[in-house]
């Protein structure tokens, strides 16, 4: 990392920094105010908060009476947690993450369909491995799936049957044996209960079955002979977290297997496989410990245990609390956007580090897209949607909303996939450049309008559709502020092409509800990130008629486009195997994204942001280091790797 030469003095250097307010664009749900808490927990957090007053104490007398009580502080920050927010683990033993967990976690139960756990429960393609585990592990990297509790696995010819080999030496926090009994009741309990992954996969898997205690077949639904999409089936592997057999019939036992109390169940006594188990939980703060018998300290599998005894995280109001917590020390590893990020070791002179030195400072995979509401009048038009696309100052976006954190579209001109080579390699772009269009080109969106007729025929600055005003609403969660602000960058276009934009900032929750029902003229929303399924699954976000049909649709396609070609193509993309027509495939559908605009790419940026404070921890992950390790905050997928290689500062 850049700055490993500035130690712990650097805490007590930080001054008060005024920091404008960075809202979490992405940053989960703040809903949710039961606390979890396990008796171990609370009976800790009385004795530490005891500790914690006489620490002050005799730190203040100390202060007076002693020259010397500077080193003795800077001493005590480094390997104490301070007293002034009650945390309860020895510093030089506890990795802080910041920008994960937002409000009071509800439950631990994978099921759950409102467990606000971000710490633990994040089954995405790069699920969060701390507490449960997945079978493999997905490396945004290189875009491989890499052993688990699961070894290998394998497909037969024609992809309708996917067998896995399990890791013989996995075992639950309880000490029994993961077998693959354990596997099939994961995936039948989830499909029993209708969870929502339940309900997603059982579409495409026919059945999860147990050949014997190691291996485990799973059998894609198939029509006409073809499997419905292996891709998705693939996808179980990395997204599905594990849970025992006799622990989930006992909680089916106790909630009389009612569907809706199983998925509510707060599972505090939880069984699980992952190398850090619940410790505290309340509106303060959140803490993991490490199971110090967990079974991936196993020669078949990372062959030690991860070096921070506790991942803790503090329950932050906001982004701009986390950053000023990151800035003195009191966080390590910050998955947050911040605003000018370089300033931070440039001028402040802090030993913080990015995933890359420079611009754009992290790896970018994902695309946060405007969508048209194509069934609002005006907008079902595409010249009015493309004008609206070419007189949008990107570049704007990227250097002010984004402080340059995002590559921009003339080094990675715009298409259905995302900037990353491996996905790249899948689109023909110079079949496409004619359809790309220059930033802010407001002359060609005007003569776009123009010669579609649609123009201002009153004289009141704002062009007409079938005799009514191009007036739309553009909207997005208010404090999410580089959101808001490519979203105003919007606005300013459409007045300079005579359409009225107004920005709309409500509540997460009510924008939520906007965005998932269709009850909207533009909003704003990100790609899937790095996967299995990609470009797949963006392919989808943009064009899936699946999607539009959802009463609540949280997928993607928001604006409700329908193309049949894009759909045929969709249809096809899971079972085709040929680099050639999967590269045929890409290419159409992006033609079709930059020829109709149903939605369009306003930046690229990172799944999870990355920055690392190495006051009290280093060797994190970066970009130049040859590990090969995802920067996705040392809990991610394969990025959990990074928390067996991390040392403390000396």
């Amino acid at each position: 990392m850049k700055k490993n030469l500035q130690k712990v003095m650097s805490l007590l250097c930080v001054s008060a920094m005024s920091l404008s307010m960075i809202a979490g664009c992405g940053g989960g749900n703040n809903g949710g105010t039961t606390t979890t808490e396990t008796p171990a927990a609370t009976e800790e957090t009385s004795t530490e908060e005891t500790t914690a007053a006489e620490e002050t104490t005799e730190e203040t007398a100390e202060e007076t009476t002693e020259e010397t009580a500077e080193e003795e502080t800077t001493e005590e920050a480094a390997e104490d947690t301070a007293a002034a927010d009650g945390e309860s683990t020895p510093r030089n033993e506890t990795l802080y993450e910041a920008g994960q967990q937002w409000g009071t976690i509800n439950d631990w139960n994978p099921m759950s369909a409102n467990s606000n756990n971000g710490l633990a429960l994040s089954a995405n393609e790069s699920a969060r491995e701390l507490v449960y585990e997945t079978l493999f592990m997905f490396n945004a990297l290189d875009g491989k799936l890499y052993p688990l509790l699961g070894s290998e696995y394998s497909w037969n010819d024609d992809q309708t049957e996917l067998t896995v080999t399990l890791n013989g030496d996995a075992k639950w926090s309880d000490g029994s044996a993961f077998t693959a009994e354990d596997v099939a009741y994961t995936y039948d309990t989830h499909v029993k209960y209708q969870s929502s992954q339940g309900a997603d996969f059982s579409t495409y898997v026919d059945s999860v079955e147990a050949v014997d205690d190691s291996t485990v077949l799973i059998k894609a639904k198939v029509e006409n002979g073809v499997a419905v999409n292996p891709l998705k089936v693939t996808s179980i592997l990395n997204t599905m977290y594990m849970m025992q057999k006799a622990y989930l019939q006992t909680v089916e036992e106790r909630n009389g297997e009612d569907a809706d109390k199983v998925k509510q169940d707060t599972m505090e006594d939880l069984v699980h496989t992952g190398p850090y188990a619940p410790y505290i939980s309340n509106d303060q703060k959140a803490v993991l410990q490490r199971d110090d018998n967990y079974w991936g300290q196993a020669s078949s599998m990372w062959g030690k245990l991860p070096v921070p005894k506790y991942i803790a995280h503090t329950i932050y109001k906001d982004n701009a609390a986390g950053q000023v917590a990151l800035s003195q020390g009191e966080v390590d590893v910050c998955q947050q956007f911040i605003t000018d990020v370089q300033n931070l070791w440039l001028e402040d002179d802090l030993p913080i580090s990015t995933w890359l030195d420079d611009a754009p400072y992290g790896a970018c995979e994902v695309m946060p897209s405007m969508f048209f509401n194509t069934e609002r009048e005006g907008l079902d038009q595409k010249e009015v949607r493309r004008a609206i696309a070419m007189a949008v100052d990107y570049e704007q976006i990227i250097a002010s909303a984004m402080s340059g954190q995002s590559p921009t579209f003339a080094e990675y001109p715009r298409s259905v996939v995302g900037p990353t080579d491996g996905e790249r390699k899948y689109v023909d772009f110079d079949a496409i450049a004619d359809l790309q269009w220059d930033n802010a080109d407001v002359d060609g969106a005007n003569k776009l309008l123009d010669d579609a007729g649609i123009v201002d025929s009153d004289g009141d600055g704002i062009r007409e559709y079938n005799g009514k005003n191009l007036s739309f609403k553009a909207e997005c969660p208010t404090g999410w502020s580089d959101w808001n602000a490519s979203m105003e960058i919007v606005a300013a276009a459409g007045e300079k092409i005579g359409i009225d934009i107004q920005t709309y900032f409500p509540e997460a929750s009510s924008f939520y509800d906007d965005m998932t029902t269709c009850n909207f003229d533009i909003c704003m929303w990100s790609t899937p990130g790095a996967g299995v399924m990609n470009p797949y699954s963006k392919g989808m976000f943009y064009f899936s008629e699946e999607y539009a049909k959802l009463a609540s649709n949280w997928s993607g396609n928001f604006g409700h486009y329908m193309n049949d070609d894009a759909e045929k193509i969709l249809e096809a993309l899971p079972a085709e195997t040929d680099e050639a027509k999967l590269k045929e495939y890409y290419t159409e559908l992006s033609r079709i994204l930059l020829d109709e605009c149903p939605a369009v790419a306003l930046m690229y940026r990172p799944t999870l942001f990355y920055a690392v404070n190495e006051s009290v921890w280093t060797n994190y992950p970066a970009a130049d280091d040859g590990r090969n390790i995802p920067p996705t905050d040392c809990t991610d997928g394969y990025g959990i790797a990074a928390l067996y290689e991390l040392e403390l500062v000396e």
